[in-house]
């Protein structure tokens, strides 16, 4: 009976050793799945910021194409009359007094509907042409400026011209026919300036010192 105590404390001794060994290996076991459970397994990462897309230029605004269109009006005076005629970004107008004071005059029309016109003798046209309906502008003639308004002319009103040999006279007449059917024109017989007779807006026909012309519509 003696012998067996001895015994007995080592069995005991043994099976505590294997209970702390199983502990421990339990306690590891644990702490290391807590540590995973813990750990940051799906760190979500930041979107990327989506790239700014440059939009596309915006297309530069279109102009209107200048209308095909004739114009008469008088001087802000009421002394003169002034046509103009205008065909593709092209004019050509007509200065007159209806009795000594004419002026014919060219040039080209811009875009934006501004023109500058110039004649004979230094004669000179600036004008805006306003939403296709009227041209706003002045005349500089022999050293006077006239302003004016012309309206857009719907025919028979418009510019006319006659040119012709008469009895041996060299002939050019220019006429203004305004809306409402009144007439300015200057007749030159060799250069000489006098008051045009009346045209038939119609047909064109006139007659001069007895034989009939034709004036027509004038254009660039």
């Amino acid at each position: 009976m003696k012998r067996s105590g001895p015994l007995f404390t080592l069995l005991a001794g043994l099976l505590l050793a294997v209970f702390m060994l199983s502990l421990n290996a339990m306690t590891g076991t644990k702490s290391t799945s807590s540590y995973q459970e813990e750990s940051p397994a799906a760190t979500v990462s930041p979107s990327p910021r989506p790239e700014r897309s440059t939009p596309p230029p915006s297309p530069s605004p279109s102009t209107s194409p200048l209308p095909n269109a004739d114009y008469a009006g008088r001087t802000d005076d009421n002394s003169s009359a002034v046509a103009v005629s205008l065909r593709d970004g092209k004019a050509i107008a007509y200065f007159c007094d209806g009795r000594n004071k004419e002026s014919w005059l060219k040039g080209d029309v811009k875009d934006d509907g501004t023109m500058k016109l110039t004649g004979k003798q230094g004669a000179e046209l600036n004008g805006t042409l306003k939403e296709g309906k009227r041209i706003r502008g002045t005349v500089d003639l022999g050293g006077t400026r006239y302003g004016f308004t012309a309206d857009k002319a719907l025919k028979p009103s418009g510019l006319y011209r006659a040119t012709a040999s008469v009895r041996g006279a060299k002939i050019d007449g220019g006429w203004i026919v305004l809306p409402g059917g009144k007439q300015v024109g200057i007749l030159n017989r060799d250069g000489k300036p006098q008051a045009a007779p009346r045209i038939d807006p119609e047909t064109g026909a006139v007659t001069v010192d007895g034989q009939q012309l034709t004036a027509r519509p004038v254009t660039p």
